[in-house]
């Protein structure tokens, strides 16, 4: 089996983070919770279930996606694959084994859940949120012939291929990044559909105006920087 590393990003999801981390599978090497300046016992919690915590001070999704990719890199064992899972247990993580096995048994580079409508909960996203992802894979079909039909935080890449991304956004924007350079690069991508389920807790970007209003401006700023880059 490859080595595989989890990547979660927490910002105060104390009630949740128990939860995500006993649903991991054992194939699972290291699971790795970046606590992003929580206020809460999100680390003792996180710690307690069996996790490696980080402490990044600096709010933004993508600040804790990086101190997680840093601390990776200084590890003497090679790491293969690395998954991105959301500490709040929308995302169901027992499904990672089907996540990383097109990565396995077919070499894919890259595999993103998607939260299709047919195993969505009701009410588990927000309608800023199915809009925007409407809006933004729409733009990335018009601009870069993609399939893909989600920025689903549960994603799966083979550590090489993440390195050579270059990934550099620090807040909302990190998930369409990622997307743009797999496409940029060429690299294989495919989406596997994934359960989702209401979040524990309040979300922190969806669940309020100001978040879901930064995030779709970062997601489009994105999208329109790589539409015109040579």
């Amino acid at each position: 089996m490859p080595n595989i590393k989890v990547i979660i990003p927490a910002y105060n999801e104390e009630a949740s983070i128990p939860f995500v981390i006993n649903a991991i599978p054992e194939i699972v090497d290291e699971i790795i919770v970046v606590s992003n300046n929580s206020t809460d016992n999100t680390e003792y919690n996180a710690k307690n279930a069996g996790a490696t915590v980080l402490i990044e001070n600096r709010k933004g999704y993508g600040f804790a996606c990086l101190k997680g990719m840093d601390y990776i890199a200084k590890q003497e064992k090679k790491t293969d694959i690395v998954v991105f899972l959301d500490g709040d247990f929308s995302d169901y993580p027992e499904e990672l084994t089907k996540i990383v096995q097109p990565i396995i048994d077919h070499n894919i580079d890259f595999v993103v859940g998607a939260r299709v409508k047919g195993l969505r909960e009701e009410g588990s996203m927000t309608v800023p949120q199915i809009f925007g992802n409407w809006l933004a894979t729409n733009l990335m079909t018009l601009f870069f012939r993609s399939t893909f039909t989600d920025l689903g935080p549960f994603r799966a890449i083979k550590y090489d291929k993440l390195l050579g991304l270059s990934m550099e956004d620090k807040t909302y924007g990190w998930t369409v990044e990622m997307q743009l350079k797999v496409l940029k690069q060429k690299l294989s991508y495919r989406e596997i559909p994934v359960n989702y389920r209401n979040r524990i807790g309040v979300s922190k970007v969806s669940g309020t105006i100001k978040g879901a209003i930064f995030a779709g401006i970062k997601i489009l700023g994105w999208i329109f920087k790589y539409s015109f880059k040579k």
